[in-house]
């Protein structure tokens, strides 16, 4: 296959506006100035689905160039390309990379035949910017060809997967920096807020005193442990089947170019991807992908019951919680004067049913493959890319829209506390559960203030239960047991 550069007038000439490509099903006219070819063509015919270009997936586009620009190297080290082929192959991908050509990767993301249509606008556009950078006309296959060059020793069912896996690890990076930003703004607001009492609320009903800072500081530990599960995930989308062909039994590719492509895909695209164990087993196993799934699912559940957390303790103004003030986003309402909506959360709230929904099509996808190949993988990465992109920019959107303009209401909040039956509960270790729950009792029943009842009723005076009413004692058993024996 190390053969000399056909000097080969193309077979397929433009003809005014329009070139004519050939397949086994017959010719095809495509756009003269079209870098991708016939079997795009095709697909732009076939899979009128999303209207959604593959180019939108940034991060798999970059991934395929880098999975031919490895592939390159590997076929000329063994043999199966020469120097100059190898070149400009090598020089288009790095066109890709470098964000030229984007646009022509045209296919719809949803697709059928397990990612071919895919891997052959890839080839096509790869193909014609090498012929460009030879100075020869695009279609001129004759000379560098899309499979037998661009695609030697490949097949879709290897380059589509590693390229998906390649393409999340990047897309993966973004989301655990945007977590990482939230949970540290988290952090700080828990940091800023954390002399302010509240009454915490189990059921919706009254619990028992904590600060706020407490509060807030649980959405920062909830983030940190879904950063930890996630990069765990993503240690397993480091195996990829390159090399694997067809079924994995690597029919067509020489001798030793699995690994070859393998350690050279790692070089060129600084991911650690290692060669899959066992590469039959590797081309039809979609674990790893619903392994992320279903850590997304988990990040987005969480998020999720943050959001509501925040809309439900900043809710009112006058007649809801109205614990927190969120920032004022925009308009709430075009018939209501003044109404102002918790906007930001709302979005974080859908992505994340979004994500979860994305799970449940991954999850069918994966159980439906058959055999030796799962034809589903376009779904499952169309999903995929969706649930990280989103719940990045939803990290994001959170914490510059909303968390950093979170303010307590003060006042509030320390009326509520001095009002709160649920103090009680607080002084059981110093007055015992009988006194309390007296005091509790008397309370409800006149409506009046905890220190004023436990004043009237002698067993503590107004003073010294204000001295209780701080964070530290309120909110700390042992500093509260602590009081009791002084």
């Amino acid at each position: 296959m190390n053969t000399p550069i056909s000097q080969a007038t193309a077979s397929a000439h433009p003809a005014g506006d329009v070139r004519i490509e050939h397949d086994f099903l017959g010719d095809k006219p495509i756009p003269a100035d079209a870098y991708w070819g016939v079997h795009t063509a095709r697909a732009l015919e076939n899979f009128p689905i999303t209207g959604t270009p593959i180019s939108k997936m940034r991060d798999l586009v970059m991934a395929l160039a880098h999975v031919k620009k490895a592939a390159a190297r590997a076929n000329n080290d063994l043999g199966v390309l020469d120097d100059e082929r190898t070149r400009v192959i090598r020089a288009a991908c790095d066109r890709i990379l470098a964000g030229d050509l984007h646009a022509q990767f045209v296919v719809d993301v949803i697709q059928g035949g397990a990612g071919t249509s895919t891997n052959m606008n890839a080839n096509e556009v790869i193909a014609n910017a090498a012929l460009e950078i030879m100075g020869r006309p695009k279609g001129d296959y004759a000379t560098l060809h899309p499979q037998d060059h661009v695609n030697a020793s490949q097949s879709t069912n290897d380059v589509y997967p590693t390229a998906l896996r390649l393409a999340l690890w990047t897309s993966i990076d973004r989301l655990l920096v945007a977590m990482a930003a939230l949970r540290q703004g988290f952090e700080a607001k828990a940091l800023e807020f954390s002399d302010v009492l509240k009454i915490g609320r189990t059921q919706l009903q009254d619990a028992v005193p904590m600060t706020l800072g407490q509060e807030l500081g649980t959405y920062a530990v909830m983030l940190g442990e879904d950063e930890l599960r996630l990069a765990e995930a993503r240690l397993l989308i480091r195996e990829i089947n390159l090399g694997a062909t067809a079924i994995g039994t690597g029919i067509n590719a020489p001798p030793g170019y699995a690994e070859l492509a393998s350690r050279y895909l790692a070089e060129e695209s600084g991911v650690p991807v290692v060669k899959a164990v066992n590469l039959v087993e590797a081309t039809q196993d979609t674990g790893a992908f619903v392994q992320m799934s279903g850590v997304l699912k988990r990040v987005a559940s969480k998020l999720s019951k943050t959001a509501s957390d925040l809309r439900l303790l900043s809710s009112g103004p006058q007649a809801g919680f109205g614990d927190i003030r969120l920032p004022a986003r925009q308009a709430g309402s075009s018939i209501m004067p003044g109404k102002v909506n918790p906007v930001i959360p709302e979005v974080v709230n859908q992505v994340a049913f979004e994500v979860i929904g994305n799970d449940v099509t991954v999850t069918m996808a994966s159980e439906s493959g058959q055999l030796q190949l799962n034809a589903f993988e376009p779904i499952m990465g169309w999903s995929l890319y969706k649930s990280v992109e989103h719940l990045t920019q939803a990290c994001r959107t959170f914490l510059e829209h909303c968390v950093k303009g979170i303010e307590p209401n003060r006042e509030l909040l320390a009326r509520r506390v001095r009002e709160s039956v649920t103090l009680v509960t607080a002084l059981n270790p110093i007055i015992g559960y009988e006194k309390a729950a007296l005091i509790a009792k008397t309370a409800i029943a006149t409506g009046k203030p905890i220190d004023v009842v436990a004043e009237e009723l002698g067993v503590m005076s107004r003073a010294e239960m204000e001295a209780l009413l701080v964070p530290e004692k309120l909110t700390q058993p042992a500093r509260m047991r602590g009081a009791r024996n002084t």
